[in-house]
């Protein structure tokens, strides 16, 4: 059974050293250590170690880890290799170890999370966030592999931390006027330029672990681009502040990411594009560009569309054919057609269906789709698209109401952003001091 204590092991590395209590040094060079490192007792292999813990006493067992893994599985669309699903656990296991941290934490701090708020909170999940009652999320987790405690488990640790925050850190942040105006004035000077909505991955690394972290940040990515979820990924691999919120940071100018690498390669991303991994100080970063906007100007996909849907299908046993004779004949139709006032007469002559949508934006159209309904005129059609299985379709553009010029963020949403970004690397100091004095023991 291994322990760590930052007591403990604090006693071992000054033993002999008295002279040298309080002095803080950085990087391994101040430690004076042997290239050729001897262990007199052989490390434990973290991939075969089982995945329970004790935290100040408090455990977490086994089946705490499978189900928080079941949750996350639940969420990718591919299959993960075994080394993957390894690797995944030893992740759950930090991320359990830190709540468990964090819940405690409040407990000593008289501000315990009860149980009729977990509770409480894990109903509106179910109910919001799901569309379910608590009874049918309770039977979805379980066909899953996993269950409600685990959920419950993950909602008592945020309620925690937000609780922490609140008391320990926010009060104490502070972001003056004259901050607040100069970061106004520069954006009002950018109006017009580029602003990027990036999701990011971040992998702490230093010279002794670099490659292992490379090699685990190019295994994230594999997964990403054969369907796994980011914000999944995000939540729990990323040792950034934006972790929680599943890796986005929100629209920022690449001015503010502060890294030329990073900055470089956003520039030339587009939407729904995924970078990395990038070589950054510190570690390796994955980007994904979310979206992009021009600051200050209106955004064409925010365009309010009134759409009719002109479809044809096939009946089952259908020759393909008389399938492709009837889909040629339908294209032709519809080509002809002259704007929407008699599209649903002209539709039915030739045994097509229509479906109205009047109040849909460009943006909430498949990728594929929104250029193309941006050239469009009033009164045109897209190309057909679909197959000769499911049938044959296009969108006639009947009405758009072009969005207005849009506002920069306030002087309050500034501050509230920077002040954000402060709580953030202040919770990121919080929780490794709660790591360090912890007493963490491992089966």
């Amino acid at each position: 059974m291994l322990k760590y204590s930052a007591a403990a092991l604090g006693a071992v590395m000054l033993a002999g050293t008295a002279n040298a209590q309080g002095l803080q040094v950085q990087g391994s060079d101040a430690f004076n250590l042997p290239d050729d490192i001897s262990f007199i007792v052989e490390p434990t292999d973290p991939n075969v170690r089982r995945a329970t813990a004790r935290v100040n006493g408090a455990v977490i067992t086994g089946t705490d880890v499978d189900h928080r893994v079941a949750l996350i599985l639940a969420a990718q669309e591919t299959d993960l290799p075994p080394s993957e699903i390894q690797r995944l656990r030893l992740q759950v296991l930090r991320n359990l170890v830190d709540e468990t941290l964090q819940v405690q934490e409040a407990a000593a701090q008289e501000m315990p999370v009860t149980t009729e708020e977990v509770e409480a909170a894990y109903e509106r999940f179910a109910r919001e966030g799901r569309g379910m009652s608590p009874d049918e999320l309770g039977n979805y987790l379980a066909s899953i592999g996993s269950s409600p405690r685990s959920i419950k488990r993950q909602i008592q640790g945020e309620l925690a931390w937000d609780r922490l925050l609140r008391r320990n850190v926010q009060p104490f942040v502070n972001v003056s006027e004259g901050e607040v105006n100069e970061l106004f004035q520069r954006l009002e000077a950018s109006r017009g330029t580029t602003e990027y909505r990036l999701g990011e991955i971040f992998l702490s690394a230093n010279s002794a672990n670099r490659e292992q972290v490379l090699a685990n940040a190019s295994q994230i990515i594999e997964q990403l681009r054969q369907g796994g979820s980011f914000v999944a990924y995000a939540r729990q691999y990323s040792q950034a502040s934006s972790a929680i919120v599943g890796g986005d940071l929100g629209w920022i100018r690449l001015a503010q990411l502060q890294q030329p690498t990073l900055e470089a390669a956003a520039q030339q991303m587009t939407p729904g594009q995924l970078v990395g991994p990038l070589e950054i100080p510190g570690g390796y970063s994955i980007l994904l560009m979310i979206d992009q906007r021009q600051i200050g100007m209106a955004d064409p996909r925010d365009a309010v569309l009134s759409l009719k849907q002109i479809s044809i299908s096939f009946p089952d046993g259908i020759s393909s054919a008389e399938a492709e004779d009837r889909g040629a004949a339908f294209i032709d139709a519809v080509s002809s057609l002259n704007g929407c006032g008699d599209a649903n007469l002209r539709a039915a002559a030739i045994g097509a269906t229509t479906v109205d949508n009047d109040d849909i934006t460009v943006r909430q159209l498949p990728e594929a789709l929104q250029q193309v309904m941006l050239n469009l005129n009033v009164g045109e059609i897209t190309p057909p698209f679909g197959d000769l299985s499911d049938g044959i379709r296009v969108l006639m553009l009947c009405g758009r109401d072009d969005p207005g010029e849009t506002q920069g963020p306030s002087t309050d949403q500034i501050m509230a952003q920077l002040e954000d970004e402060r709580v953030n690397r202040r919770a990121q100091s919080y929780l490794r001091d709660l790591r360090r004095d912890a007493v963490i023991e491992y089966d």
